[in-house]
């Protein structure tokens, strides 16, 4: 085994590999009309007997995957109407649906975790220009960028729920 093999056998914890991890399981779900909780049980099956198709994810990782997938479930109605009210001049139908997954798990993410705003656009941006098309990571950057702002320039304790 090479050293790039055995590193690639040892579980991730970054979050950003949750991220994608989470995002690939929505799109999935979103795409196939599929089950959620279906899809993750799937995908996480697959990710822990070594199909490389998935980054291993250790356990705290795989936690905040479930965490971002089913609290976006949960919230679903609430952040499809924030991101219908904010980017003007598209439906969900007309927009990329990984564009589209890509920010309802980050917004989900800046409304209801302490993660600092930064971090959580520069992955959305890194996952929606893997998966996306050429504009997807300036379209998702521009459109997280101007929600990070308002819900900056809400008075305290209105931008979490």
């Amino acid at each position: 085994m090479t050293r790039r093999e055995r590193a690639a056998a040892q579980p991730v914890g970054t979050r950003r590999a949750a991220r994608e991890f989470a995002f690939r399981v929505l799109f999935e779900a979103g795409q196939g009309g599929l089950d959620l909780q279906q899809v993750f049980t799937r995908s996480e099956g697959a990710m822990l007997s070594g199909d490389d198709t998935y980054v291993h994810l250790n356990p705290e990782a795989l936690s905040f995957a479930h965490e971002l997938t089913f609290g976006y479930q949960a919230s679903a109605a609430e952040i499809n109407d924030l991101l219908q009210r904010t980017i003007r001049g598209w439906s969900f139908e007309q927009m990329a649906q990984t564009d589209l997954n890509v920010l309802r798990l980050a917004v989900f993410e800046m409304q209801h975790t302490a993660e600092a705003h930064p971090p959580i656009i520069e992955s959305a941006v890194r996952i929606a220009r893997k998966f996306g098309g050429d504009d997807s990571g300036r379209f998702v950057n521009g459109v997280l960028g101007g929600m990070s702002r308002s819900m900056e320039a809400q008075p305290s304790g209105e931008a979490q729920h």
